[in-house]
């Protein structure tokens, strides 16, 4: 499958948001990212769109809204050759460690294909460094494809090469109803599923807080089910999107001030949990590199 690019914006230093258009016409994002000051040749991060939009509808997120289905395995793997033969024209990328997200619009576990997909990858790609990072709310009803996705994860990418991440947002599990407004795992459930998910040699699970002012992020909550032996603590500011804006959410973390997020993650650490404070480079909010805000950008720009 050959993706038709419609439109990029961005820096190749940093970050390049590329936009596809469908056969039936949905667009969807994919990235191509750095994390300086880590260089290129050490670690390149792929980003790729799972979901046409996204049925959640995150009140944080600019990837809700016109949600138009799943896509397909060879759609999500055509993301992921697009970006490495952009860079790489013979296919074979060399970095040491080649992050590929399944996040960038819509949840991957809403998505038998991401599956599919992952089982297809080591063997589509001539990418040693290869290592699928799969991050998700924990929607309801998808004890299946979790299974499934623990066994995919066990036989293919073990020993550190599989990054897994909880969407969390809040300890508070009923006002986390209003950050994920769908019905999901509880956090004993989540709790549960990766302490049987986590093996020797992996790498910690993380528990992401994309901390929001008036919603608790409390470690004296966390600790009683998740331990810090299996699962990490990752504090991130809220992306300045459309959606939060529209929402009147505001961050408790501030980007430009991280010391704003040193008191909540020595809450953590005290508690033994390894905490990373994870604030990217403010560029990417002037190039729209935050999840759907290129593609709500250009849908306004149409309408207008």
């Amino acid at each position: 499958m050959t993706l038709k690019i419609v439109d990029s914006t961005g820096r190749d230093d940093l970050a390049t948001v590329f936009v596809a258009r469908l056969s039936d016409g949905s667009l969807i994002e994919l990235v191509e990212s750095v994390q300086p000051p880590v260089p290129r040749e050490s670690k390149t991060v792929l980003i790729v769109s799972t979901l046409k939009g996204c049925p959640v509808g995150c009140p944080i997120c600019d990837a809700g809204g016109d949600y138009r289905g799943k896509l397909t395995a060879e759609e999500i793997l055509a993301q992921v050759e697009y970006l490495i033969r952009r860079r790489w024209p013979d296919g074979r990328c060399p970095v040491p460690k080649l992050k590929v997200q399944l996040a960038r619009m819509g949840d991957p576990a809403l998505n038998d294909a991401v599956l599919d997909a992952l089982e297809e990858l080591p063997r589509r790609l001539d990418a040693p460094g290869l290592m699928p990072s799969f991050s998700t709310v924990a929607p309801h009803g998808r004890d299946g494809f979790m299974e499934r996705l623990a066994d995919v994860k066990a036989r293919l990418y073990g020993g550190g090469r599989f990054q897994m991440q909880f969407s969390v947002h809040t300890t508070d599990e009923e006002a986390r109803r209003t950050l994920v407004p769908i019905r999901t795992w509880s956090l004993a459930r989540m709790a549960e599923y990766g302490d049987d998910f986590f093996a020797s040699g992996d790498r910690k699970i993380t528990l992401n807080f994309a901390a929001v002012k008036g919603y608790p992020v409390d470690p004296e909550a966390l600790a009683p089910l998740f331990s810090p032996e299996r699962f990490l603590v990752k504090l991130t500011p809220i992306n300045p999107t459309h959606a939060s804006a529209a929402s009147g959410l505001a961050g408790a973390i501030d980007p430009a001030a991280p010391e704003t997020a040193r008191r909540m993650a020595e809450g953590f650490e005290r508690l033994g949990y390894d905490t990373i404070v994870s604030i990217g480079e403010l560029e990417e909010n002037d190039i729209g590199s935050n999840c759907g805000m290129y593609v709500s950008a250009m849908r306004r720009r149409a309408s207008a």
